[in-house]
């Protein structure tokens, strides 16, 4: 049997002890480390995405025609960020209460329609293209409008805001 000093045994131990607990800390420590190093690169490389940064072109609403009590309001909004978006509301300051987002849709004998739409996507890095066979802003008919009239639109998003554009009057077809 062999005789240790007093309080040898238990400094050993202790030691032991500290030495095996530090180890058991270094791995979810490590761990922490490299996905804080990786989720550093990936923000830096972009993968992160960023805010939406939207703009809107090809503003355009349709001369009314008829006795029609409706027209239309396409626009073209480009998303250069890395988040998408959604145009959730329209408003004209020049038009009465009545604006709705609209999709076109089809009917299995191929007729077309108005759909309402709460809200329209504009994807990231994408573009919301609108257009008389797929999305629009229905409007009601200002009989005044003649072709080359601009009316001011105010486009609401979810995330970036409020856009004010002036749309062009055309004459319905095709847009250019």
């Amino acid at each position: 049997m062999s005789i240790s000093a007093p309080g040898t045994a238990s400094a050993a131990t202790t030691v032991r002890r500290l030495r095996a607990s530090a180890l058991a800390a270094a791995a979810p420590v490590a761990a922490c480390l490299v996905a804080l190093g990786a989720l550093t690169l990936w923000t830096t490389l972009g993968g992160a995405g960023s805010p939406p940064d939207l703009g809107v072109t090809r503003a355009r609403v349709f001369r009314p025609t008829g006795g029609t009590p409706d027209t239309a309001a396409f626009f073209r909004i480009t998303n250069e960020g890395g988040a998408a978006d959604e145009l959730v509301e329209v408003t004209a300051p020049s038009v009465p209460d009545g604006i709705a987002l609209s999709r076109h849709r089809m009917t299995p004998d191929g007729a077309a329609y108005r759909d309402p739409a709460d809200r329209l996507s504009v994807p990231a890095r994408g573009t919301l293209d609108m257009s008389p066979l797929s999305s629009d802003v229905t409007v009601p008919a200002n009989p005044k409008w003649q072709v080359g009239d601009r009316v001011w639109f105010e486009l609401r998003f979810a995330h970036s805001g409020t856009v004010r554009v002036r749309a062009r009057v055309v004459r319905p077809g095709p847009l250019d």
